[in-house]
């Protein structure tokens, strides 16, 4: 009996030992986002520490990505969408308190029954997409090279609240441009990284995650793809982050183009700041620029004060509910006509293409993660040239205002801010995301900005 006792227990033992071996075996053949989003699509705390770090012997590799969320995520998600608890009606006739009520039901009713994740997943992963860890975080990116062997590379970053999702329709026109009505010899490599703590890229455990250090990530991701030349492009957030690109000139870089441009002088920003009547002198363009500040700072900057100082508790209820994630993004003042239209599905971007990047945000629990880009910024205004030291940038700088942008910045004023302002362009039609609302014309502008560089 003991013998037999003994020869079962090493029975069993073995078993278990080529069961570890086996699981091992599987994990380490298990692409990137298996390994990584089957624990991030959980939403917990673990799920910010395996996308945040890699191993030594990975730490400048680039590794091939995939998008692959678990079916019990989109459950997850409906299931909260049907118990949306909602508020009263708003008491006015238009959106002064906010995303109106009949907006955000219509919306969340297609969200939960409808909507269909799997298509926008499919639409990533028809991209070449990789993952690089920098400075201790994995920077999610898609590269597409353009089969023009003269192709000038380019990199594009989005801001908040959007994501990669606002440059996919760009990359076909900027790498292809033939088949869209340019110039072979405007053909565009595209590198579009996620912002770190938005979408699938790693999330900061610690402070010091601002423009800055982004810029400097973004040099890093271009050396590693072995590129020697380059330009970049940003709006939103991504307008800051080219900026300190370009102060920063690291080798390579050769200029830079921005919507959303940090023009405002610093006598007038001391008065939009003091809340003060318009300067006496304005001609009618920077009369009609300073009154849009002075709406955006005195009733359309909420979420941005409070994203800047407390991102934390905005937070809870963000990561908690879709609902509220949904609104607090639609809330912001690019999406005001979007909003206005009630989601129109003839308009772009369309509500499907919106309620991609609000679900992501959402799978990838990123609601806090991204608003701490705010408080990194200290709450300094993204708009005032002397808070982004515009006066740094030696580089040739690229501007294109689209009229429904949150203010149209008049050329006097852009030329006060950078010294050397190679391209000026005021557009005819398109907003906040003008990449996504008006892809065609985003892509002539591209091109007719860096021209002059190549």
């Amino acid at each position: 009996m003991t013998i037999k006792k003994v020869h079962y227990k090493t029975k069993a033992r073995t078993a278990v030992v080529l069961s570890l071996l086996l699981v091992a075996l599987l994990a380490a053949t298990l692409a990137p986002s298996a390994r990584v989003l089957g624990q991030q699509f959980a939403q917990t705390d673990a799920q910010t520490q395996v996308a945040g770090k890699a191993s030594a012997t990975e730490e400048n590799a680039i590794r091939p990505f995939r998008v692959h969320v678990p079916q019990e995520a989109i459950v997850d998600l409906r299931r909260r969408i049907a118990a949306t608890r909602w508020p009263d009606n708003e008491t006015v006739s238009d959106q002064s308190q906010g995303v109106q009520l009949a907006t955000m039901k219509e919306l969340v009713r297609y969200w939960g029954t409808k909507y269909d994740w799997q298509k926008a997943e499919a639409k990533l992963n028809a991209l070449p997409q990789f993952v690089t860890n920098i400075d201790g975080l994995d920077i999610h990116f898609i590269h597409v090279r353009s089969k023009n062997p003269n192709a000038l590379p380019l990199i594009v970053t989005h801001g908040w609240p959007g994501s990669v999702f606002e440059q996919l329709k760009i990359i076909n026109p900027l790498t292809d441009p033939t088949a869209y009505g340019g110039r072979p010899e405007d053909a565009f490599d595209l590198v579009i990284p996620s912002i770190p703590g938005y979408g699938f890229s790693g999330k900061p455990t610690g402070t010091g995650w601002n423009p800055d250090h982004i810029a400097r990530a973004w040099a890093e991701l271009m050396k590693r793809l072995r590129y020697t030349r380059y330009v970049a492009q940003g709006g939103d957030w991504g307008s800051p982050i080219s900026s300190a690109m370009a102060r920063q000139a690291p080798t390579g870089l050769l200029g830079i183009h921005i919507n959303l441009p940090a023009t405002i002088p610093p006598d007038v920003a001391a008065v939009l700041a003091g809340g003060g009547s318009a300067p006496l002198g304005l001609s009618e363009k920077e009369r009609a620029a300073f009154d849009s500040l002075d709406t955006l700072n005195k009733k359309k900057r909420a979420y941005a004060v409070m994203m800047g100082t407390q991102p934390q508790t905005v937070g809870y209820g963000l990561t908690d509910s879709p609902t509220s994630l949904a609104a607090w993004m639609l809330g912001h003042p690019g999406f005001a006509q979007w909003t206005y239209s009630g989601g129109d599905s003839e308009k772009s971007p369309t509500k499907d293409e919106v309620l991609d990047n609000i679900t992501l945000y959402w799978l990838t629990n990123s609601a806090v993660s991204s608003a701490r880009l705010y408080w990194e910024n200290k709450n300094t205004s993204l708009l005032n040239a002397m808070a982004q030291k515009t006066a740094d940038i030696s580089l040739p700088v690229a501007i294109t205002v689209f009229p429904n942008e949150l203010y149209r910045a008049p050329e006097t004023w852009a030329r006060r801010a950078y010294r050397n302002l190679s391209y000026f362009h005021e557009a005819d039609k398109g907003g906040h995301f003008a990449a996504w609302e008006e892809p065609q014309l985003f892509s002539e502008e591209i091109r007719a900005a860096f021209r002059s560089l190549r």
